[in-house]
C-alpha cells in the first residue's frame, strides 16, 4: 500500500500532539506509560517526537486514557491554531481563553 505524503497541517498537527502527550506524561517514565498502554516505548518515542504525525485512534485513545487526558481535550488542543510562541493555544484540560 503506497501511503501519501503528510500535508504540511498535517505534520504540524502531529508535532502539537507529541508535545501535548509529552506535557501530560510529565515526570512519568516512557517505558512505563508505553506498556500502560500497550506500547512499545519506541513507538510513544514516535509519537511524541511527532516522527508519528498520524496514530491510530485505538493508539491515541490508550494513550489519553493511561495519561488521564479527555480526547476532546486532547483533540482541541492538536486542532487549534498555535499560538506566536510555537504552544497550543489550548492545552489539554484548559479552556482557550
Amino acid at each position: 500500500m503506497v501511503r501519501l505524503p503528510l500535508s504540511p497541517a498535517e505534520v504540524a498537527r502531529g508535532r502539537r500532539l507529541g508535545s501535548a502527550l509529552r506535557r501530560a506524561r510529565g515526570e512519568r517514565s516512557m517505558l512505563h506509560t508505553a506498556l500502560a498502554a500497550g506500547l512499545s516505548p519506541e513507538t510513544l518515542r514516535k509519537i511524541e517526537s511527532g516522527r508519528v504525525a498520524t496514530p491510530s485512534f485505538p493508539t491515541i485513545a490508550a494513550l489519553a486514557d493511561v495519561l488521564g487526558l479527555s480526547l476532546d481535550d486532547l483533540w482541541a488542543s492538536v486542532t487549534e491554531p498555535e499560538d506566536a510562541a510555537g504552544g497550543s493555544v489550548a492545552e489539554p484540560g484548559r479552556a482557550a481563553g
